[in-house]
């Protein structure tokens, strides 16, 4: 992977909206979104991502997610990471705020109005800024199937070797029209959310893009797809295959 965000992948404004299945369900629909902001007086890029439960899985299992991230501009480190999870009735708040010059995490957890500080490593990432350094940074000339690439990941407590698994080429068909990907198998931590590690399937467009495509997910409770639905504000065309 390269060591700088100087090429970016997205860009202010970038909006995509996903069409989420549950089992038999059609779930719910998630939002991913950019935005240009300033953060204690650092240009940062703000991501927020949402997800809720609509129609008669909001019944059965209730879904209201909230996740924010922001991140430098430059180096595509996090400052700030928020978590609000309503899953069937477990709710998480948490905020992670990450000192860099003390290589400190501060987490504090508002559902319990408790406050934790752990060591971090300078290429330390969250969840959601990993992926937007991912997108920025994957090199794909010269990826061959099984490449594994690592990222160092907080998650809310404790440090995970993020690994990202290349699957190889693949052409999807979307909404949009056929879009041709690169397959990626995120290895997970088993057992929370995800029935083992290899639960997790990620495309993303093979273009400058490397715009999320497409989600299999393998759940301990069950088993769950995202599909692009729509989006604007891409920074570069995106390739649609014609027939």
């Amino acid at each position: 992977m390269a060591n700088a965000q100087s090429n970016h992948a997205f860009q202010d404004g970038e909006w995509f909206k996903f069409r989420i299945h549950y089992g038999i369900f059609n779930a719910s629909f998630a939002t991913l979104e950019v935005k240009e902001k300033t953060f204690n007086n650092k240009p940062v890029y703000h991501v927020v991502g949402k997800g809720k439960s609509t129609g008669a899985l909001h019944w059965f299992f209730k879904v209201d997610d909230n996740y924010e991230t922001y991140f430098d501009k430059k180096s595509g480190k996090p400052y700030r990471f928020i978590r609000q999870i309503d899953e069937g009735g477990h709710t998480r708040d948490i905020q992670i705020d990450f000192d860099h010059k003390d290589k400190e995490a501060l987490v504090f957890n508002r559902k319990y109005d408790s406050k934790a500080t752990y060591p971090i490593q300078d290429d330390v990432h969250d969840m959601l800024s990993s992926f937007y350094y991912l997108r920025n940074n994957l090199e794909v000339e010269g990826l061959e199937i099984g490449d594994v690439m690592h990222l160092n990941m907080f998650f809310d407590d404790e440090h995970f070797d993020f690994q990202l698994k290349f699957l190889g080429r693949e052409v999807v068909k979307t909404k949009l029209g056929k879009i041709a990907t690169l397959k990626f198998r995120p290895y997970v931590m088993a057992g929370r959310v995800f029935e083992e590690k290899e639960s997790l399937t990620l495309w993303v467009s093979d273009d400058k893009n490397r715009m999320p495509v497409k989600i299999k997910a393998n759940l301990a409770v069950g088993s769950l797809d995202a599909d692009i639905d729509a989006f604007k504000g891409l920074k570069h065309p995106l390739r649609i295959i014609m027939d």
